[in-house]
């Protein structure tokens, strides 16, 4: 077992295999070029991936970041630390392992899928890290929104399960847009068309780039808009343009940009990353207002786009009701925390045994009101 300070410590090729998913966040390029382009360390992410050999061969991974806030992660344990460091602990630093800035479901144990056993090499990566966060006194660990909830280790080592709430667009075979358009109930039919049309009257040109079509001024344009919505909502903006311009070349067919312009000068963009069957959105940016824009970049032009290339699913993150109406339906996510200290892990136990009735509740709330005429899409 070794701890990597850096993933420049395993070879590419190694990790993906582990990791043995199109999931482009997984990959090494996207990890790793996290680091390489300075985008970690500043924001309170310090890597610390835990990597199982037999010889010199990996054959076991985990994506592990020491953690010094809660910032970047979406499953929010804010209430949590006050709650610990008001009894007098200190609930920072705490190991997480998570994509960096991006809520993004996925394999979090990464095994050789030709080992002869790989629930042991499983169970070795989930007691090392409870006795790293043990022995170090470390608070807690928190693995967030692995792919699979339900590994047994999970349940052997009091990892504790906690619901979330995101939202998907699924494509039900639809032939073209029209298609899914006509599944909607006429109200919500002519808000989107509306919506559409809104966009279109204002003359703007919308283009679809993937990675290796995206020139430099492109980058740079939407890196402005990017880093102007961080400055508005949320402060220091997390990704360089260095970060975005290596995606293009690392990851050239798994990278979609988004560009809205108007006679020929760029007002709006948004960012997204493709897998083998999911399309996921995840950054938007603008310098000027248009009604419905984000709508359209966002949720219209990328649900167009996963029809027309035969994705099943648009996954648009975490928060945001005003999805629903526009097709996107909640999706039940989860995560696993170990908590060191007994008392407040009874604590947290009852806290979410709470939350996952709330959060049940809300779902079928929420069901009652997707926008399809069969009101729920199986």
């Amino acid at each position: 077992m070794q701890q990597l300070t850096s993933l420049n410590a395993i070879a590419a090729a190694d990790w993906n295999r582990l990791a043995n998913t199109t999931n482009p966040f997984l990959s090494h390029e996207f990890l790793q070029g996290l680091e390489e382009c300075d985008c970690l360390e500043a924001h309170g992410w310090i890597p610390n991936h835990l990597v199982v050999y037999e010889q010199t061969r990996p054959v076991g991974a985990l994506p592990l970041y020491l953690k010094t806030n809660s910032y970047g992660e979406f499953v929010f344990d804010w209430s949590w630390a006050e709650a610990y460091e008001r009894a007098g602990g200190q609930y920072y630093p705490k190991l997480v392992s998570a994509i960096p800035f991006t809520p993004v479901q996925g394999p979090r144990l990464l095994i050789d899928n030709s080992h002869s056993t790989p629930d042991a090499i499983k169970a070795v990566l989930l007691r090392t890290i409870v006795e790293i966060t043990a022995t170090r006194g470390i608070s807690s660990f928190h693995c967030l929104l692995p792919e699979k909830a339900d590994e047994p280790g999970y349940d052997t080592f009091e990892f504790l399960p906690r619901k979330s709430i995101q939202f998907h667009w699924h494509n039900h075979d639809y032939r073209d847009f029209d298609d899914f358009l006509d599944h909607l109930t006429s109200k919500k039919r002519k808000q989107i068309k509306r919506e559409r049309r809104l966009v279109r009257d204002t003359g703007l040109d919308i283009e679809v780039l993937t990675g290796d079509m995206i020139t430099p001024s492109q980058w740079r344009v939407f890196h402005e808009f990017y880093c102007s919505t961080f400055h508005r909502r949320w402060g220091s903006p997390r990704l360089t343009l260095e970060f975005f311009q290596l995606l293009s070349e690392r990851l050239p067919r798994q990278t979609l940009l988004l560009l809205a312009s108007r006679n020929r000068d760029y007002v709006a963009g948004a960012f997204a990353m493709l897998s083998g069957d999911t399309l996921y959105g995840r950054h938007w940016g603008c310098n000027s207002q248009y009604a419905n824009l984000h709508f359209e970049l966002c949720y219209y032009q990328t649900i167009d786009y996963c029809i027309r290339n035969g994705l099943t699913t648009l996954d648009a993150g975490v928060q945001g009701e005003h999805k629903l109406s526009r097709g996107f339906e909640p999706v039940i996510t989860w995560s696993r925390h170990w908590i060191r200290h007994h008392v407040f892990r009874k604590a947290i136990r009852d806290f979410l045994d709470r939350e996952s009735v709330e959060i049940d509740e809300y779902v079928t709330q929420l069901n009652s009101h997707l926008p399809y005429k069969d009101a729920k899409v199986e």
